[in-house]
């Protein structure tokens, strides 16, 4: 639990409501460390306390509420975005932009906008519907996407993140063709995602840019083609990257969330190129584009959230690819850890080191 903005995450017992009508009650196995959960601790991401993070996570059902039909041990992964079905934005096809969902979310509980979370009586705020960091949830039925049996649940877990938003701003938002040249910032789960993304879609070249060595040269394991030390400033680095991709690429791939990267993003791309922007920037962040160069080489900027997914359609392709042997989306994990040791997974996070830590739940108590 968060108590408070900059405080240190806490393990301690709450009260779990039972779920209510359209709500499902899942027993976690894994939850996966996001850097969005840095943003609430921090808070650069507007969180209401006190609250229980998470929002990348895979379970079993354990029971459900009035007009569910999802059978009690269905495994599933879950969703951070319910959509209505509803809105102007559902029925425009924009499920991963539901205003009710959005709206929602905010005020820290469920749909209904009341939390099933307490403690000693007073309520206990939802991070984006999930609190997966806890061995049990109720979340909306919505939120509970089925998955096959035989997918291991700490790589399930991460596809309701980070794989989805990567692979989706690749497939969806940016639509890349077979010979298309992409070039991703950042080489954290969400960039690694995009990168193993552009390699299924046939992209080339496919050129990683990262601060790490070590998370460079994790791109080229995955099927980056190039790999570029971030140094020098954004104009500088995206120099390189022209020069690395024969002139430019088509889609520049911004998971950091970092104005100067998002720049470098842009100053990548060829011309009808485009910074398809993944990353989750402060929110007085400003991106100050060149309009000459925009207009005469047609230049575009794409804002990418959730990867333009649609949970129940792309989560279960995603896991089909990878017990295909297409996506190795398990080398992902760089590091497993009980709940226990939440606070070291974050400061893995801080200090920008591997992949993706994955908490396992499993062994927590029945």
């Amino acid at each position: 639990m968060l108590e408070r903005v900059g405080a240190p995450l806490e393990v301690t017992e709450l009260d779990l409501d039972p779920p209510s009508t359209g709500e499902v009650l899942v027993r976690l196995h894994a939850s996966g460390v996001c850097h969005s959960d840095l943003n609430a601790i921090d808070g650069t991401a507007e969180t209401p306390c006190p609250a229980v993070l998470g929002h990348e996570g895979a379970g079993v059902v354990e029971a459900v509420g009035p007009g569910v039909e999802l059978a009690p041990g269905t495994h599933v992964v879950l969703s951070w975005l319910p959509a209505c079905g509803d809105c102007e934005e559902c029925r425009r096809g924009l499920s991963h932009l539901c205003a009710r969902a959005w709206a929602a979310m905010a005020r820290g509980g469920l749909m209904d906008g009341t939390p099933r979370l307490s403690r000693d009586g007073e309520p206990v705020f939802h991070y984006s519907f999930l609190s997966s960091f806890a061995e049990r949830t109720v979340v909306p039925a919505g939120c509970c996407v089925p998955v096959a049996p035989e997918v291991p649940l700490d790589v399930a877990a991460l596809v309701g993140c980070a794989v989805t938003t990567g692979t989706g701003a690749v497939w969806r938002t940016a639509g890349v063709q077979a010979g298309e040249r992409v070039c991703v910032f950042g080489c954290g789960g969400v960039g690694l995602s995009a990168v193993m993304g552009a390699v299924v879609a046939g992209a080339a070249p496919i050129v990683a840019v990262d601060l790490d060595e070590d998370k460079l040269e994790r791109a080229l394991e995955l099927g980056a083609t190039d790999a570029i030390r971030w140094s020098d400033g954004a104009e500088a680095t995206a120099e390189r990257v022209r020069s690395a991709s024969g002139g430019g690429v088509d889609y520049a791939i911004e998971a950091t969330g970092r104005a100067e990267a998002g720049l470098a993003a842009f100053f990548s791309t060829r011309a009808r190129g485009a910074a398809v922007l993944i990353g989750l920037p402060p929110e007085d962040a400003v991106l100050p584009l060149p309009a000459a160069s925009t207009v005469r080489m047609e230049r575009r900027v794409l804002g990418s959230v959730y990867g333009s997914a649609r949970p129940e359609r792309d989560f279960p392709a995603l896991l089909e690819l990878y017990l295909r042997g297409r996506l190795p989306l398990d080398r992902l994990i760089s590091a497993r850890m009980p709940l226990d040791d939440v606070e070291s997974a974050f400061d893995s996070l801080r200090a920008a080191s591997g992949a993706r830590a994955v908490l396992d739940l499993s062994e927590a108590s029945p």
